[in-house]
């Protein structure tokens, strides 16, 4: 069992940037893929990023690529999403998500075992 708990949201202005963090309980996290997935209201939740066990992996969407980086410190438990270059349209509940099976980088949200409750990210015109 996965416990996850996302922080680092908030209001920022366009152009600005933040960084969530996902910290995760129980020694098992260190074997499994990780990602971050938003969602606005209204719609479905959205990939956004996806990284693998040993850190080595990524991938993106492409509406963040170039802008949002994911990385991991198995040593904290922790993933993060640094977002750069914010625009209104990435407001949203920003989820992180743990994949147990580790067979790979997921990009469906069915894929995933674990989520963290949320954190809001509201960007400001």
């Amino acid at each position: 069992q996965v416990q996850l708990v996302e922080s680092g949201g908030g209001l920022v202005q366009a152009g600005g940037s933040l960084r969530l963090s996902c910290a995760a309980s129980g020694r098992t996290f260190r074997t499994y893929s990780m990602g971050w997935f938003r969602q606005s209201p209204g719609k479905e939740r959205a990939f956004v990023a996806a990284i693998a066990w040993s850190g080595g992996a990524t991938y993106y969407a492409d509406s963040v690529k170039g802008r949002f980086t994911i990385s991991r410190d198995n040593a904290k438990n922790t993933v993060y999403l640094q977002m750069n270059s914010l625009k209104p349209e990435d407001s949203a509940i920003f989820y992180c998500a743990a994949d147990s099976t580790n067979w790979g980088l997921r990009l469906q949200s069915v894929e995933y075992d674990y989520w963290g409750q949320g954190t809001q990210v509201t960007v400001s015109s």
